[in-house]
């Protein structure tokens, strides 16, 4: 039982150091990135348990550093793209109670289309029987 504590323990200490390493220096709260380093290794259990408490910070995921002039060219080309289909909710500048009655009166605009379509049917019918 010693054996898999010790394992785990020296597995935290590794998986702490490395992400404290190849994390950005914009990402690392409260001191230094080295500071960190050196916390971790000259207090393995309880520097790694404060480095993911409160020493890094936690949000969207990075490009890994070895794949950042990948990722770069993928931003690249997808800027240069146009935007496929606009949200037509943001180019909209009136009020939703001016867009109800807009909606009130073109539905209002339907009705009577529909009922001088139906005037126009009964009163041909009328004319040809």
């Amino acid at each position: 039982m010693p054996v898999i504590v010790s394992l785990l323990m020296v597995a935290l200490l590794i998986f702490a150091l490395v992400d404290a390493i190849m994390r950005p220096d914009e990402d690392v709260r409260f001191l230094p990135k080295i500071a960190w380093v050196i916390i971790i290794i000259l207090m393995p259990l309880l520097g790694s348990v404060l480095w993911f408490t409160i020493g890094r910070v936690y949000g969207p995921p990075r490009p890994a550093p070895w794949r950042e002039h990948t990722d770069r060219a993928a931003v690249r080309t997808t800027q240069a793209a146009p935007p496929s289909v606009a949200d037509p909710r943001a180019a909209d500048p009136r009020s939703t109670e001016q867009q109800i009655a807009d909606l009130d009166r073109e539905i209002e605009e339907w009705r009577l289309r529909a009922e001088v379509e139906k005037r126009r049917q009964q009163g041909g019918s009328a004319d040809g029987g």
